[in-house]
């Protein structure tokens, strides 16, 4: 099982200025397809966010939220410095694979987006990584 990219997720406090110039300037779409279904619970994560690609890849752009770690109880928060996200078709598999390896990992499920069973953990260097299996 190999893990495929699919989105970056930047965390920001100008949302729409960043959707313009990521638009604008990088030329990149709006994603109407596989846009998750965020829930917009106060206590999990209700920020703005807005999803574009460039046609493989999507890029995530969230209001950044420094307690939503404390909110939910997880140790990993994936929107305050943002993330890369990979899709897997196995998360329980992967999850195993990470416990295996002694990787410990925040299981989100399906808190934040309705749909998605998220884990989040951290490399070596402390940079955040969401693997999620899409289950709709």
């Amino acid at each position: 099982m190999t893990p495929k990219l699919h989105h970056i997720n930047l965390s920001t406090d100008k949302v729409e200025e960043m959707d313009t110039f990521y638009r604008e300037v990088l030329g990149l779409a709006r994603e109407t397809e596989d846009v998750p279904a965020l829930r917009m619970d106060e206590e999990v994560y209700a920020g703005d966010v807005t999803f574009l690609t460039d046609g493989d890849v999507h890029l995530h752009i969230a209001r950044k939220d420094v307690e939503a770690g404390f909110r939910t109880g997880q140790l990993v928060n994936p929107v305050l410095e943002g993330h890369v996200a990979y899709r897997v078709d196995d998360i329980e598999a992967f999850k195993a694979q990470l416990e295996a390896n002694g990787v410990p990992y925040s299981n989100w499920d399906d808190s934040a987006v309705a749909g998605w069973h998220q884990v989040y953990f951290y490399d070596p260097e402390g940079n955040v990584i969401e693997v999620h299996e899409r289950r709709i």
